[in-house]
């Protein structure tokens, strides 16, 4: 898969730390941007490592010409400026970068579950039955159990056990919790089935990485059995200690298949050009697509680096094969002639069945 990437690539990589975090988490991120820098050295890339702390791109990176580097682009967004991932693409498309990743319009269509759910109905991918909410009054709805999301948030912002609704008098409840906190609400039949998460990468051909599953068995009762915001980022939480995640997942030959194929599929119907993590849930044969995230976290404890260990991928691997899939793109590096990478031996990523740290990062 990677064998013939180009290892002479300059990159630029480009990640943010906002001053209003906590120590800790400022920590883990510039841990976590240490590592991907070493892993891109690693195997050949000359690599610049850019700090986004403050929302100024275009000050920060005058510096560097765009024919020169390929941004390796992994901004969640700019400080102080919320739901700002779809602008930091839009900031680097204006200074005429080539970057890793979703451009603005996937981004911003990313953001918005409506627009999503109608780019991936369009596409014939199979999702949830579900309905975008304005208000309360006059709220129809008979599919239960159900589901309610903020339509414009992610990371599970606003999902909790209550978000799950089993009867018309809480799905009022949690739709005036999340129409009053969020904005527009999206309703879901809630599939009830084994969740799993693939890594999908390319946009030509798009390969489908084995898929790791979210083992939801410790819990009894079904409005318990998801992802919560608690699962993701708070230690201690009841989901976040008792979620375990198996990777490889155990599928059979037939079930693989169809994740793989809705994850294609839906990686496809956003636009994703070079990568995206797809969240699905398996229920009689049938994959459903719950989300697409086309800026999906690339460290090394994370999906992407997880799924790609799992296909035999180092980190190092991964990361290049990224820069080389936006070279592609550029207007210089893309009419050079290739070279080969020599053979290296791959970054090591440590690895265990039901691992919590693996499993805490894979949600977010």
């Amino acid at each position: 898969m990677t064998t013939d990437d180009r290892c002479d690539l300059p990159v630029l990589l480009i990640h943010n730390i906002d001053p209003e975090w906590p120590e800790s988490d400022a920590l883990y991120a510039r841990k976590q941007a240490s590592e991907a820098l070493r892993a891109l050295r690693g195997v050949g890339h000359p690599v610049t490592s850019v700090t986004v702390r403050q929302p100024d791109l275009k000050r920060l990176l005058r510096r560097y010409s765009p024919k020169e580097y390929i941004v390796f682009n992994w901004c969640e967004g700019l400080p102080g400026v919320d739901r700002s991932e779809p602008q930091v693409a839009r900031e680097l498309e204006a200074l005429g970068f080539t970057f890793t990743g979703g451009s603005s319009a996937v981004l911003e269509l990313s953001c918005d579950k409506a627009r999503s759910r109608d780019a991936m109905l369009k596409a014939h991918v199979p999702i949830p039955v579900g309905r975008i909410f304005e208000k309360v009054d006059g709220a129809r709805w008979d599919r239960f159990p159900a589901i309610v999301k903020p339509v414009l948030e992610h990371s599970s912002i606003g999902i909790s056990a209550e978000s799950v609704v089993e009867n018309r008098t809480q799905l009022r409840k949690q739709l005036e919790i999340v129409l009053e906190d969020f904005g527009p609400a999206l309703v879901e039949e809630f599939i009830d089935g084994r969740e799993f998460r693939v890594a999908v990468w390319g946009s030509r051909r798009p390969i489908a990485m084995p898929p790791g599953e979210m083992d939801f068995r410790k819990f009894e009762s079904l409005r318990e059995r998801l992802c919560t915001y608690d699962a993701k980022f708070t230690p201690g939480s009841e989901h976040y200690e008792k979620i375990l995640f198996h990777l490889p997942a155990l599928v059979t030959r037939i079930e693989g298949n169809s994740l793989a194929r809705a994850a294609v599929a839906a990686h496809r119907a956003v636009g994703s050009p070079d990568y995206s993590r797809v969240d699905l849930r398996l229920r009689e044969g049938t994959a459903y697509v719950l989300d697409v995230n086309p800026n999906a976290d690339i460290a090394s404890d994370a999906s992407m680096a997880l799924c790609a260990q799992a296909a035999g991928v180092g980190y190092g691997a991964m990361l290049s094969h990224f820069v080389n899939l936006a070279a592609a793109r550029h207007p210089v590096f893309a009419h050079q002639k290739r070279a080969v990478v020599t053979e290296r031996r791959p970054v090591q990523l440590p690895l265990s069945l039901g691992d919590k740290s693996a499993a805490r990062l894979l949600l977010e």
